[in-house]
């Protein structure tokens, strides 16, 4: 059976040459990387059909390959992940990304003082950096103080921490919190005897 061409664009995308390249190198691959993105997404066909406003038939006869989409028409179905056609077409679909990590699983990416170790360390392209940490008394970051690209937040699970940030300083203690410009001058200091515990984020990743 001759596969149909179909074009769910009134007008036809320009794509660059890369996205081009990727999309007419393996459109082949459209239907089985189609069902299986799904299964590793959790979306049903009716539920990516109304995130993209195609309709469910559609989809389904993608999947099937009894038609190919155009480069535009995969562009707006990608939509729905979201996932642009170069990720659509390297994804690594024998993989799942993985979701939960044992405390024993998290590597260790300091010393002394200071531990903190970091969630999915082994995920590739995180744009997300979520860190455990502990500051034993005493405990401090260094009078030279840390600078880098990025927002920062946290929140004190357990002790209290003296931060700096730019020419402010506080003393946070259990259920206080901080969010910042990860540009702006930092420090962090435990002046107690307490080890004082601390869930963090930053983004972009610094480690």
């Amino acid at each position: 059976m001759r596969k149909r061409r179909l074009a769910l664009d009134p007008a036809p995308e320009r794509d660059g040459p890369r996205e081009a390249e990727a999309a007419t190198g393996g459109l082949e691959d459209v239907p089985g990387r189609l069902r299986a993105l799904r299964r590793v997404y959790g979306l049903s066909q009716r539920e990516l059909a109304r995130r993209t406003g195609l309709a469910n038939g559609t989809i389904s006869l993608i999947e099937q390959g009894q038609v190919s989409p155009s480069i535009a028409s995969l562009k707006r179905l990608l939509q729905g992940f979201p996932l642009s056609l170069g990720e659509f077409f390297t994804f690594d679909l024998e993989r799942e990304a993985r979701c939960f990590f044992r405390a024993e699983e998290l590597p260790e990416i300091a010393g002394g003082k200071l531990s903190y170790r970091l969630v999915a360390g082994d995920r590739s392209q995180r744009r997300l950096q979520v860190l455990h940490e502990h500051y034993e008394a005493q405990g401090d970051t260094g009078t030279e103080m840390l600078s880098h690209q990025g927002e920062e937040a946290g929140v004190v699970v357990r002790g209290s921490i003296e931060l700096t940030i730019g020419s402010q300083t506080q003393v946070l203690s259990a259920g206080d919190a901080y969010y910042f410009d990860s540009r702006l001058p930092h420090r962090f200091r435990n002046l107690g005897e307490e080890t004082c515990e601390i869930v963090s984020v930053c983004t972009p990743p610094s480690f």
